[in-house]
């Protein structure tokens, strides 16, 4: 087993469809605990048009984190304070994939300014979060399809943010 760190780089147009198939793999294998089977079929389904997921993944700053220089995994910082889209390739879980993407966009947003950051957690990803320190502000259900999933909206605070020069 290859014990490498998750390396960091920017989206790039290449890197769609292997996005797409981390995505997919990741809702069907790691939510089954969390979602029923028609849930997860419906999770999947919005995944499926290439052209909505690039539009989707282009429209904030996607990073991608590698292993032996493979796409593992992704996260996006939707504006400047929303966490977006994290995926983790099923094979690689608790190999430090998400840790990394979420502190880079946790660093990134605070170099921006902003004194907090949010995600829409899903119920697989509620643990990871909370353990970083998010706190759960308010528990939510979607329609996706003929399905209703639920997702808990969760929010970490930066502390004060910097004086502005006048």
């Amino acid at each position: 087993m290859n014990t490498s760190a998750p390396a960091l780089r920017p989206l790039l147009p290449k890197d769609i469809p292997f996005l797409l198939r981390i995505t997919r793999a990741s809702i069907e294998q790691l939510a089954q605990d969390e979602y029923s089977p028609g849930q997860i079929e419906a999770w999947v389904a919005s995944f499926e048009d290439q052209a909505s997921f690039t539009a989707r993944v282009t429209t904030g700053l996607t990073l991608i984190a590698t292993l032996d220089g493979f796409p593992a995994g992704y996260a996006m910082l939707k504006g400047e304070d929303e966490i977006d889209l994290l995926y983790v390739a099923p094979g690689v879980v608790r190999r430090g994939v998400a840790s990394v993407l979420i502190e880079a966009l946790e660093k990134l947003a605070a170099a921006r300014g902003t004194t907090k950051i949010t995600v829409k957690a899903s119920d697989v990803a509620r643990p990871f979060f909370s353990a970083r320190g998010y706190e759960a502000q308010s528990r939510n259900t979607v329609p996706l399809g003929e399905e209703w999933l639920g997702h808990t909206v969760m929010m970490k605070s930066f502390g004060v943010k910097a004086p502005t020069l006048q």
